[in-house]
């Protein structure tokens, strides 16, 4: 049974009145009996609290956690600490600060919490990063028993998307259906999404297709689907028939597609959708540029993509080590170590693959002291663990440069525990490549 029918079949089957919360019990103290139905709360309509001291109080604090502590003290001490519309606000508030428990605490505790609340917590908690936490706020609506809404689901498949988690989000997707939201073309891009994301897409492609209207998220969503899970030509394939159909692309379609051509080596397919960024004079994001410079440097045009790398006014770490690893690629270990150091002055601080495409471009031009240096730096200046893929790049270094002593000392002096198997193999192509038998024996052994 595909994962489409299971869903359909689990939603006819389980009773989502059951005892499934995370956390701590929510009153059962409705103003209404539930309905399907998404009734918000008077907060959205009522201006005299967006007039009040207190309303006020709280657009002061924004989303700083001690601010609003302050906040809500003055609204217990104002009398208004039952308020539903001010506790609302405070709670999406407390969400965007960071501090969830603390906004599950102010739900938990009301006498009367209603759907716009849930609804408001957990589409802030999936917007702001926290999934964990939309699946809680997710429960307490199923354990209140509380009227669900289409924005509901929404966020809550996108928390499901963000943790990967095919089990719940399958069970989500069948309450959808049971409630008759499974339909909705925002419910429907969002699960696309998510079963994209766990790599279920067969069941991905079945909902985008069966999307009535599709926005440009929803063909955004295919399209990464495909170029996240390996299967380029096929993004590339969903960005065409995009064309077809007469979808306007925006920013994020053109990252997933350059991400496609990147992988799948498009080189025509990139360039012309570098021509149509540069004729509608798109914004360059970050994201955007990274896109562009990686999608020429997996092209092998290498200097191209330095052209677009020292165009962007704004550059992140996928960025600088895309651009490292693209002079490694091509066997230009000098450029990379020149643009290593470039970033350590100008730009962020690098992560462990920039150090994997340092040291690889150090392998590949023989760079040793060069590459000794860079393994220094990550531990003593950035206080980075190296993990199995930068030991290997260090013995590749010495490996490659014929210093097979100084390999086998780097393995015994500064591999904690056993060396992996990746390790070894880098070990025995040195002696392979270099004709040194006896040390390739005694490695084997």
């Amino acid at each position: 049974m595909d994962t489409m029918r299971y869903c359909e079949c689990f939603a006819r089957l389980w009773d989502f009145k059951a005892k499934w919360c995370i956390g701590f019990p929510i009153s059962r103290r409705l103003r209404s009996p539930p309905s399907s139905q998404f009734e918000p709360s008077s907060f959205s309509m009522n201006p005299h609290h967006r007039r009040s001291p207190e309303y006020n109080a709280l657009l002061l604090a924004g989303p700083r956690l001690g601010p609003l502590k302050q906040a809500h003290v003055r609204l217990v001490v104002a009398g208004q600490g039952s308020s539903l519309p001010l506790t609302t606000k405070l709670a999406t508030l407390t969400v965007a600060a960071g501090a969830a428990s603390y906004a599950y605490l102010l739900a938990a505790t009301h006498p009367a919490p209603d759907s716009f609340l849930f609804c408001t917590l957990t589409r802030a908690a999936a917007h702001h990063g926290l999934p964990a936490a939309a699946l809680t706020f997710y429960h307490s609506f199923l354990t209140a028993a509380l009227p669900f809404s289409s924005f509901a689901f929404t966020a809550v498949a996108k928390a499901c998307a963000d943790l990967s988690t095919l089990r719940v989000g399958m069970a989500v997707h069948a309450h959808a259906i049971l409630l008759g939201f499974g339909s909705g073309q925002f419910v429907q891009t969002a699960l696309v999404v998510l079963y994209s994301k766990c790599g279920q897409l067969a069941v991905a492609r079945k909902l985008f297709d069966a999307i009535r209207d599709r926005s440009v998220v929803a063909w955004n969503a295919m399209i990464s689907g495909y170029e996240q899970n390996g299967l380029a030509e096929r993004a590339i394939e969903v960005y065409k028939e995009m064309q077809m159909a007469g979808e306007a692309p925006d920013s994020a379609t053109f990252v997933a597609t350059l991400s496609a051509c990147a992988k799948g080596c498009a080189l025509d397919l990139g360039r012309e959708v570098e021509r149509r960024i540069v004729s509608e004079r798109m914004d360059m994001s970050v994201f955007l540029g990274a896109a562009l410079v990686n999608m020429y440097v997996r092209c092998g045009l290498v200097n191209k993509a330095r052209e677009w790398f020292d165009k962007l006014q704004e550059r992140n770490v996928v960025t600088w080590t895309s651009m490292i690893a693209g002079y490694g690629m091509h066997r230009h270990g000098h450029e990379a170590i020149k643009l290593f150091h470039l970033t350590r002055c100008e730009g962020p601080p690098p992560n462990d693959v920039t150090f994997v495409a340092v040291l690889s471009a150090c392998a590949h031009a023989g760079l040793v002291s060069e590459g000794r240096d860079a393994f220094a730096t990550m531990k003593s200046v950035y206080g980075l663990v190296p993990h199995a893929e930068h030991y290997c790049s260090m013995v590749d270094i010495y490996g490659r440069a014929g210093l097979l002593d100084d390999a086998m000392q780097f393995i015994h002096d500064s591999i904690p525990g056993e060396p992996g198997p990746e390790v070894w193999t880098a070990i025995l192509d040195a002696c392979k490549m270099h004709k040194n038998f006896n040390l390739g024996v005694e490695v084997a052994e």
